[in-house]
């Protein structure tokens, strides 16, 4: 199965999540082009001997050199080699590959969801050359997260400690391992670029938040390998490169899901279970000075709701939005009309994405939330029930 080769960031109308934004992004899980698409986690913090019972490296809290930190956790990276069945039966299967990063001992690995989505069989290469099949285990496709397993026959592995995401800075130094265009175990470097970036493929699907941007040469193949810090901890999830030319190559723009996402999301596919994510079903943005002057808006904070999804919870919630439809919304200037939201559950929202990060942080599918709304200047009160963000 082939990914497209671009995929323009545009309205999100089925979220709490981006306004309308416009950036095309390309995911890294093909072969040359061909792509488909914690309970259980390393303490850094362990003494030695710890860590080299569960079979990782000891760790100083000093910068260590490029090379220390490739000789360190290249064992813990790993080529994922997926196939999927043609229609034809008469076709052979088409593959694609990804990298990987082993979380434990038994052979869990941490990838990217778009890494194993949709894949018949999966096949895993580590860094000794030996080859095992693998299964998947649990998934969050919201965060392009996914945990598989490999069928080990008493082979010894290396696993990756993983690091605190919450800690990095714009500027701090960081390396990426992975596979791309099938070279194995190659090793990059660069800085931290930004933070907290959020970006949407389309088609209505969850932003994925928080992303860590970085301009290490990353490129197809080192979807799910690790980003690590210069203490050789894993602290992201090599995910999506900025693709503006659809020539699939790196332009020196990419981004990492952070670890802390993948610790909160690990206990849930660890054992199992699909991650799910609570949905509102607003999109909207920033209230600016000038946004509420031209709006005549009676506050100069908040969340501005510019469209409401047919059939969620914030229009069975009597939210209003200011367009009508998503056609309205990407062709035309925002007008006035709209629900003003600025607090949830008692908490001041001067954002989206604060709201955002409240919501999928804070609740889960089910949770009822109570949201502070201006409506025509009139101050409200707004129940609503959460659901599970659409497939």
């Amino acid at each position: 199965m082939r990914i497209p080769r671009t995929a323009a960031v545009a309205l999100a109308s089925a979220i709490t999540g981006a306004a309308i934004v416009t950036a095309i992004f390309q995911p890294w899980s093909d072969s040359g082009g061909d792509s488909v698409s914690p309970s259980a986690q390393a303490d850094s913090s362990s003494d030695a001997s710890a860590n080299d019972s569960a079979g990782e490296a000891s760790l100083s809290s000093d910068c260590l050199s490029a090379a220390q930190i490739y000789e360190r956790l290249r064992p813990a990276v790993v080529e994922i080699t997926t196939a999927v069945r043609a229609q034809n039966p008469l076709a052979p299967p088409s593959e694609s590959s990804g990298s990987g990063i082993i979380i434990d001992g038994d052979g869990t690995i941490l990838t990217n969801h778009h890494v194993i989505a949709n894949a018949d069989s999966l096949e895993v290469k580590f860094a000794d050359g030996s080859v095992a099949p693998a299964s998947v285990v649990g998934r969050d496709p919201g965060n392009d997260l996914a945990v598989i397993r490999a069928d080990l026959d008493g082979q010894e592995l290396t696993a990756a400690p993983l690091g605190d995401s919450d800690e990095l800075r714009v500027g701090d130094p960081i390396l990426a391992i992975g596979n791309p265009f099938n070279l194995e175990g190659t090793l990059t470097q660069g800085i931290v670029s930004a933070l907290d970036r959020a970006f949407s493929p389309g088609g209505n699907t969850r932003p994925v938040r928080n992303m860590i941007q970085i301009d290490a040469a990353v490129n197809p193949g080192n979807s799910g390998g690790p980003l690590i810090n210069c203490q050789g901890e894993v602290i992201g999830v090599n995910t999506l490169l900025e693709n503006p030319t659809g020539d699939n190559v790196n332009v020196g723009v990419a981004f990492a899901v952070p670890v802390s996402t993948a610790k909160r999301s690990l206990p849930d596919m660890l054992a199992g279970r699909t991650v799910s994510h609570s949905w509102l079903g607003i999109a909207g943005q920033e209230i600016t000075p000038a946004l509420a002057k031209d709006l005549q808006l009676s506050v100069e904070k908040g969340v501005y709701v510019t469209l409401v999804a047919s059939g969620s919870p914030a229009q069975e919630a009597g939210l209003r939005g200011a367009f009508r439809s998503e056609l309205e919304a990407s062709s035309s200037d925002v007008p006035e009309g709209g629900d003003v939201i600025v607090a949830v559950d008692g908490h001041t929202v001067e954002s989206l994405e604060e709201l955002a990060v409240y919501l999928d942080g804070q609740k889960k599918p089910g949770d009822t939330v109570r949201l502070k709304v201006i409506r025509d200047g009139e101050e409200l009160s707004v129940e609503v029930t959460l659901a599970e963000w659409p497939a």
